[in-house]
């Protein structure tokens, strides 16, 4: 079982949750993916979930609770009116869910700390409940070093362990700050680099997606990033 945490939003998340189903049911693993919250998506449109099915193909999908309002989990339900989700239900879900399944992966909704519910439950509960590691997700560019950090540190405060880190969208043509960066966020992860997707990668087809999850995903998914190759093709850049 593995959470997935983004340092923020639109850093990347389900794309990189998309990838690991993708690769893992390459390899004829049973996967699920479990999304506890759906923020700022209307109940007859398509959520999170809708894009990981789309790219990595047959894989279980479920969905605690939706809430119309892009704001936290917490937030989102006072103002709809609607139950919270609270990370003891996460935890029961999975647990389902791993029953039937080789892999669960949890995505959470932006980072390691929103609240679910009225009483602090976060991402980081569901992952200590459950005995997951944490992947972090982070952006490539100008701050994305204190996020990750930020990130890591209260993970490890908290018991849980970090798998790693993974640049959720690298742009086509890096700055300075992204470049550099590919060395620095495992430092500050205090965890190694385990992938990095292009940007646009959630337009792919299926075999194209295939094909770039394998390519920038580490052997720890089935994949064959090497982050030492990555960081040298990168630095030659500079």
């Amino acid at each position: 079982m593995l959470v997935i945490s983004g340092t923020g939003t639109g850093v990347g998340k389900t794309v990189v949750t998309a990838a690991i189903a993708a690769l893992a049911r390459d390899r004829g693993d049973g996967v699920a993916v479990l999304k506890p919250a759906q923020t700022g998506v209307a109940p007859d449109q398509p959520g999170d979930l809708a894009d990981v099915r789309r790219l990595a193909g047959d894989v279980e999908t479920r969905e605690l609770r939706r809430y119309p309002d892009a704001l936290s989990p917490e937030a989102a339900a006072r103002r709809s009116g609607l139950q919270p989700v609270t990370p003891a239900q996460a935890a029961r879900a999975a647990g389902e869910l791993h029953e039937r399944h080789d892999l669960v992966l949890v995505e959470g909704a932006g980072g390691l700390l929103v609240r679910f519910d009225p009483v602090g439950g976060t991402l980081a509960d569901v992952a200590w409940s459950v005995g997951a590691a944490v992947l972090i997700v982070a952006e490539a560019g100008l701050g994305t070093l204190n996020a990750t950090a930020l990130t890591a540190e209260v993970a490890t405060r908290r018991g849980l362990d970090v798998a790693g880190v993974i640049i959720g969208s690298w742009p086509s043509v890096p700055d300075l700050a992204a470049r550099s960066n590919v060395a620095d966020l495992p430092v500050a992860a205090g965890a190694p680099l385990l992938g990095v997707l292009p940007e646009g990668l959630g337009s792919a087809t299926r075999e194209e997606f295939l094909e770039e999850a394998r390519r920038g995903l580490s052997p720890w998914f089935g994949g064959e990033f090497d982050p030492d190759c990555f960081a040298g093709s990168v630095s030659a850049q500079t």
